[in-house]
């Protein structure tokens, strides 16, 4: 059995949101459903039933009702949700218009500031009667090359007000990059900033701005957004806007909010672009309202009166869903620039300074907070924090314990994992349930999630392979650029047909929880047996010498052997006792076939901007073969690390 680490006592059951909504569908159902895992069984075997359940919950302001939830519901995919309806997503999230902030905005450099409700429905507003000026109607594609700050969040909803395409690019994107991305689409308007902070050093964004804006001609607009200095100089743009100019002066324009169908284009999202071109997905706008309706209010317990922060760039989808918290009326607190200047306390300073209740963020920040020796509890006052969320990688069970022995003992720790092809998660947070050492809480609601050998045989306590076996909401509407569906046939349907094959390495444990091991293509396979690539960071990385790692396996003698990079904690060496310890704690630890054939140090592990470890790229350049898109990379040049290393020719 797996260690409990922490559960809710009845008063905190008694208020979560789980509680009255599994009351509310066993009054309307009939049925005696007892905890979240009875609602799980329920959800997957009703899907039309539980999603018109989500749809009442999260009180959808519509304009027509809709027909039917799910037409064609054994089609996948295929399956049309929520047909005849119709809404608009920047509505159902400025609700609220009153005088409680929506946004708190902590930059690297410079004062924290607010935007209430009442005031980013101003913005919103402005932004939109000038988007519509400009041309923008629905089904264009508006782009943010931007930072994670209030204004940001403003443009997305000014262009979701019109029913236009939002999709986005963090500023450290390189150029090819972001013409990777946004090339494909071809934005009319592209909003930027004059540049961003990092580390305690200023970049400048115009310039590469321009290079875009030159490079993709459907660019007809760009409005800057003053950040880095007062008054941008955006003379290198001659299709340049302020700010100030796209808000306009006068009386606020009234907000017409275009009503659309339910799955009408909202977000286009990108793969990650590390072993080609990313892929565009499309999302609708409705499916996302009642993702993230069900994942932030029944599995995040997210509440009017929470303070939610992820720590996030506007190039990953965990921003998309913190901005779905304005859908509650909740406040969202916005960060932009490195979590780690001038120290590892910024983030917490930042919960503790805005009474922050939910704090989101990654694997290999908690890692690397531990790393560095900070106890955040001990240094700051943590009392109105009551949820960690955990994403990215999978969480070590180490990390689990650092989390409720240095950070706080009593709050919900729900490791999280999905992607950006979803636009959510398969498995999250279970506020009414204990959490267990090494494991996400449970499957999402919903979602038919099961683990899978690769014979289709489901499996419970055993490794295999992520399907969902039924569609969900948010299965993207289509990829951009694939008029017959044939790259989105092949990325998720060509192992198992009709089954969704999402390219996890997970475990269903008896506790109902699941366990990811990484990714299935970056699976370790010596000897035909299947390991997890966490399996191993989890024994490696909690050796006081090392400070990261990344493995890969490598073609060998008509085999695969394991190979383990590591970065050394500064003054550790790599000698033969560091050595002979790494493998004793990994054959002890996990099993004999986990122990690397080769363990070389390297002065630093390439990662995405996203903040994952790139297995697959180095694993190409070991082999000599080209690493497509580096532009995806946050430091690309870690990978010439790799490159014809003498240790890995015998």
């Amino acid at each position: 059995m797996a260690k409990k680490l922490w559960e809710p006592n009845a008063q905190r059951i008694e208020q979560a949101n789980l509680t009255p909504f599994i009351k509310d569908v066993n009054q309307k159902q009939g049925l005696d459903l007892k905890d979240f895992f009875d609602l799980h069984q329920w959800s997957v075997d009703n899907i039309s039933d539980f999603w018109a359940a989500i749809w009442e919950y999260g009180g959808v302001i519509h304009s027509a009702p809709y027909d039917k939830v799910i037409d064609v519901p054994e089609k996948m995919p295929g399956a049309r949700w929520f047909p005849g309806a119709r809404l608009n997503f920047a509505e159902n999230l400025l609700k609220r218009r009153d005088d409680h902030p929506a946004l708190v905005f902590k930059p690297e450099q410079g004062q924290t500031r607010s935007v209430t409700y009442r005031e980013l429905y101003d913005q919103v507003a402005r932004l939109a009667a000038t988007l519509k000026k400009l041309g923008v109607a629905a089904g264009d594609r508006v782009a943010g090359f931007l930072p994670n700050m209030p204004e940001t969040v403003a443009a997305m909803l000014a262009a979701a007000s019109l029913g236009a395409i939002w999709s986005s690019c963090s500023p450290d994107f390189g150029f090819q990059g972001v013409m990777d991305r946004f090339g494909q689409i071809e934005p009319k308007v592209l909003f930027c900033a004059d540049g961003y902070f990092y580390n305690g050093k200023t970049f400048d964004s115009l310039e590469k701005a321009s290079l875009i804006t030159q490079e993709i001609k459907s660019i007809k607009k760009v409005i800057v957004v003053p950040y880095t200095t007062e008054n941008p100089k955006a003379e290198l743009i001659p299709q340049a806007m302020s700010w100030a100019e796209a808000l306009g002066t006068g009386d606020t324009p009234e907000l017409e909010f275009v009503q659309l169908p339910f799955e009408h284009p909202l977000y286009i999202l990108y793969s990650s672009g590390t072993t080609g071109v990313p892929k565009c997905m499309v999302h609708g706008a409705g499916n996302v309202l009642l993702m993230h309706i069900k994942e932030l209010g029944l599995q995040t317990d997210l509440k009017p009166e929470d303070r939610i922060f992820y720590f996030t760039t506007c190039g990953w989808m965990m921003w998309n869903w913190l901005v779905s918290s304005l859908a509650f009326g909740a406040t969202l607190l916005l960060f932009d620039g490195s979590p780690f200047y001038p120290d590892p306390g910024v983030l917490w300073r930042f919960a503790q300074d805005e009474g922050m209740t939910i704090f989101g963020t990654s694997a290999r920040y908690l890692a690397a907070v531990e790393n560095a020796g900070y106890k955040p509890g001990k240094e700051c006052d943590l009392t109105a924090l009551k949820a960690v969320l955990s994403t990215g990688s999978p969480l070590s069970e180490e990390s689990f314990e650092f989390v409720y022995r240095d950070i706080k003992s009593d709050l919900c720790l729900s490791s999280i994992s999905g992607g950006s092809d979803l636009v959510g998660c398969f498995a999250a947070g279970n506020p009414i349930g204990p959490v267990h050492a090494g494991q996400l809480q449970a499957r999402c609601l919903g979602m038919a999630v099961q683990a899978w050998d690769m014979s289709g045989k489901p499996l419970i306590g055993e490794k295999g392979e992520l399907v969902c076996t039924k569609p969900w909401v948010t299965m993207p509407i289509k990829f951009w650029n694939d008029p017959k569906g044939e790259k989105y046939q092949a990325a998720y349907f060509d192992v198992f047909p009709n089954i969704w094959h999402h390219g996890d390495f997970i475990e269903i444990t008896p506790e109902n929880g699941v366990i990811v091991y990484g990714r299935s293509d970056a699976t370790l396979n010596p000897g035909g047996v299947r390991i997890g690539t966490a399996e191993i960071y989890r024994q490696v990385e909690n050796l006081g010498e090392i400070e990261d790692s990344l493995v890969v396996g490598q073609e060998w003698q008509g085999d695969v052997r394991v190979v383990l990079f590591i970065k050394l904690n500064e003054g550790a060496i790599l000698d033969e006792e560091l050595i002979k310890t790494i493998k004793t704690t990994i054959r002890k630890n996990a099993t004999p076939r986990h122990v690397p054939a080769k363990i070389i140090a390297v002065d630093d592990i390439p990662y995405t901007i996203s903040g994952k470890k790139v297995e697959l790229a180095v694993r190409n350049v070991i082999h000599g073969r080209e690493v497509k898109n580096k532009d995806a990379l946050a430091n690309p040049q870690a990978l010439d690390l790799y490159d014809g290393l003498d240790e890995l020719s015998d």
